[in-house]
């Protein structure tokens, strides 16, 4: 099966570094999304970020719980992010934690991809299995 829509981030509340040694940063961030499309409703992502003194080189794991109504179906589930910027050269990687879905979305798995255009928009698309 397959979604696609837009979402709008908010609320990027980017806490001080918890360790800064030798040019690298480890801090954490929280911010929410809404999303429109073929999956509506809203989450809350945590990331735990690693900048360093290279302007373009850091990444991030993240853990976000969605819930809303994705195909007509309701419920929430859980995923992960793993990001990695290495010189602006970007990979991003967005699973649904296995067993995570509640409600209709119970037994959910797949990928999101996440887009950024060039206006600074987000959308994404979304592979996934009932």
């Amino acid at each position: 099966m397959f979604a696609k829509g837009t979402f709008d981030t908010a609320g990027w509340d980017a806490k001080p570094p918890f360790e800064e040694r030798d040019g690298v940063s480890l801090g954490l961030v929280t911010m929410s999304k809404t999303f429109h499309g073929d999956l509506t409703g809203t989450s809350v992502v945590h990331l735990l970020v690693a900048a360093t003194e290279v302007e373009d080189s850091k990444s991030y794991v993240a853990l976000e719980r969605i819930e809303g109504t994705l195909d007509g179906r309701s419920g929430a589930f859980v995923v992960q992010h793993n990001a990695v910027s290495d010189r602006g050269k970007q990979s991003l990687t967005v699973s649904v934690v296995p067993d995570s879905g509640t409600g209709d979305l119970r037994g959910l798995r797949g990928e999101m991809n996440i887009l950024i255009g060039p206006d600074g928009g987000h959308s994404y698309t979304f592979d996934f299995t009932l």
